[in-house]
């Protein structure tokens, strides 16, 4: 064969080989526009930020343990955060943090004796009411449970580790109390 017909080969498998990406391309931008033709036709939206039946709320008990303060912080931007018994008019809620408990419990040992799993709970009570006292919410306990791996050689980042599992356990217990809250429709 001639340097030629070689380079012809080549270009041919060239082309080839860019029309196959092309057609993966397309195949690919129709997946994505078919899923999201079903997603929309089957009602799926995105989860926005929650509307409240309420303008004014009141968190208690002042200042809190790191529940409370994470709560205060995210609803600060959303509504008037009071605290109770300032002169402004009272608050349309109140939310009650009646316990915030942190637990850490060893789930698992070497034969040693040594630790090597722990399970990290946080547990909140809380109940929501109105400012005269009437109760929209009864006694709810959210508890968040994570599980990690203990290993002394890294005790440090361990730490870290708890430390940073604390923090997502408490941002998930404060997206579950927003979500609780945006469900009440109307304030008696």
């Amino acid at each position: 064969m001639t340097v030629q017909v070689v380079q012809f080969l080549q270009w041919v498998q060239w082309v080839q080989w860019v029309q196959w990406v092309q057609c993966v391309q397309r195949a690919g931008l129709a997946a994505v526009m078919a899923l999201g033709l079903i997603l929309t036709g089957c009602g799926f939206t995105l989860r926005g930020q929650q509307n409240f039946a309420f303008d004014r709320i009141a968190i208690t008990p002042v200042p809190g343990g790191p529940v409370a303060l994470e709560l205060r912080r995210t609803l600060g931007d959303r509504l008037l955060v009071q605290v109770p018994g300032t002169p402004m008019p009272p608050a349309s809620v109140v939310l009650n943090i009646q316990s915030e408990n942190r637990e850490k419990v060893v789930v698992g040992v070497s034969t040693s004796g040594q630790v090597r799993e722990f399970q990290l709970r946080v547990r909140v009570r809380l109940n929501v009411t109105t400012s005269k006292g009437k109760e929209i919410m009864e006694d709810i306990d959210i508890v968040q449970q994570r599980d990690f791996s203990y290993n002394e050689s890294a005790a440090l980042a361990k730490e870290a580790e708890e430390a940073l599992l604390y923090s997502d356990m408490q941002q998930d217990i404060v997206q579950q109390i927003l979500r609780r809250l945006a469900a009440i429709k109307q304030i008696r």
